[in-house]
């Protein structure tokens, strides 16, 4: 048994009911039924608030930050703009996208269902001049018989496409499986499902003006018509969130007796809390985040240090998946043989923060990391006559070196 079904069975989950396996070449999809009840899809995931932000988040932030083509010398990389897969990836995917619609549509595709899919489209010469993503969910994927390559079979609007991986981006997410990775949906089921049973029961109090169970005891036995009655006028009076403290008036020795309690006493609010907790686990995003101030927890109690946290050890490793992946499946051996690889500028995250750009530009300028020139360049200015030598301050200077200075 591999890491990988050992991990499927913990959850009860088998290799044939995941989205990256496939029965006769057909799409499996990703969720399912929890224990809870309610039915986990992507599309009603994200109807769960903590879902949105922490998945809306996670996209956000890698498809604004700089895709570049680069290509290293020695010690130092500089972007290779020329390139025409620098275009691709940087400043026009497709016909109808920009970057940053292309690798959102990436991105929730990864959190979501583990793998992101997407149609290379070559010129006559072999060149790669588009890129198309491909719903994850229409996606089925299969080693070729042959066992030389895995194949892609999808169908987008009536057309039916069967494609190898030389003309389909597959960044595939947790899990390491050449087929594809693991779905998020699919393996925190449970706990999504719970979440949504949670919400449905807090609208259906609402729903209900908070007096769902109740039992009205009458005096004397009703009359069929009267009884008609009853349950009309109040469903009508009473029921719904617009009725909720509305006086309720009784007669004839009629009683109302409550069988529930508020929805503080049924512990309704902590649940909810805790789902958040909980989803925020799974997709590994600080509640501060989303803004969910939480309780006590494993996480830093200050905010800047939780967003250094997600940056370095979450961020991270979600972007040097992309990384890896366009540069081993977009670019040919001879191009990474000649230093080009594919990286994601994370210095585009300092863009928000001046204070830190500041520093850190100081301290880079001052130890000769960078030239004034440099500089200018990441904040978009031209460049200025003697910018391009790199300076180093000399107070730190052996004590030897200092006579005849004073």
């Amino acid at each position: 048994m591999t890491v990988i079904d050992r991990a499927l069975s913990v959850v009860g989950l088998h290799r044939k009911s995941m989205a990256w396996t496939l029965s006769g070449g057909r799409p499996q999809p990703v969720g399912g039924a929890g224990l809870a009840g309610p039915v986990v899809t992507a599309r009603s995931s994200m109807g769960l608030s903590a879902v949105w932000a922490c998945s809306n988040l996670i996209s956000g932030v890698n498809s604004s930050l700089p895709h570049e083509l680069r290509r290293r010398t020695g010690d130092s990389s500089r972007v290779e703009e020329n390139h025409p897969l620098h275009a691709v990836i940087n400043d026009s995917p497709n016909y109808d996208q920009t970057p940053v619609d292309f690798w959102d549509f990436m991105n929730l595709s990864i959190e979501l269902w583990g793998n992101a899919y997407a149609r290379i489209a070559r010129n006559d010469a072999g060149r790669i001049i588009a890129l198309y993503p491909v719903q994850p969910d229409a996606m089925s994927v299969q080693r070729a018989p042959d066992g030389r390559e895995i194949l892609y079979r999808w169908t987008d609007e009536g057309r039916a496409w069967e494609r190898g991986s030389r003309d389909v981006l597959h960044i595939r997410g947790p899990g390491g499986s050449a087929l594809g990775g693991m779905s998020t949906l699919t393996f925190g089921v449970n706990t999504f499902s719970a979440a949504l049973a949670a919400e449905q029961a807090a609208s259906g109090m609402f729903a209900n003006g908070l007096l769902s169970s109740v039992v009205i005891a009458f005096k004397e036995w009703m009359t069929p018509e009267q009884r008609a009655i009853t349950d009309a006028r109040l469903a009508e009076k009473y029921m719904g969130a617009m009725n909720a403290g509305r006086p309720f008036f009784t007669e004839g020795g009629t009683e109302v007796k409550s069988l529930t309690i508020n929805p503080k006493d049924a512990q309704m609010l902590e649940t909810r809390q805790f789902s958040i907790e909980e989803i925020c686990r799974f997709f590994q995003v600080p509640p501060v985040l989303i803004g969910h101030a939480g309780a006590a927890t494993a996480w830093p109690t200050s905010v800047e240090q939780q967003v250094i946290m997600f940056q370095k050890f979450y961020l991270r490793r979600r972007i040097k998946r992309i990384e890896q992946a366009v540069s081993k499946q977009l670019l040919s051996a001879a191009d990474r043989a000649r230093g080009l690889s594919m990286r994601i500028n994370m210095e585009g995250l300092l863009r928000g923060d001046t204070a830190s750009r500041a520093s850190w530009y100081q301290t880079m300028t001052q130890i000769g990391a960078m030239t004034i020139n440099d500089v200018r360049r990441l904040e978009g200015l031209p460049p200025v006559p003697g910018g391009d030598q790199p300076r180093m301050q000399a107070q730190n200077v052996p004590i030897s070196e200092t006579e005849g200075l004073q």
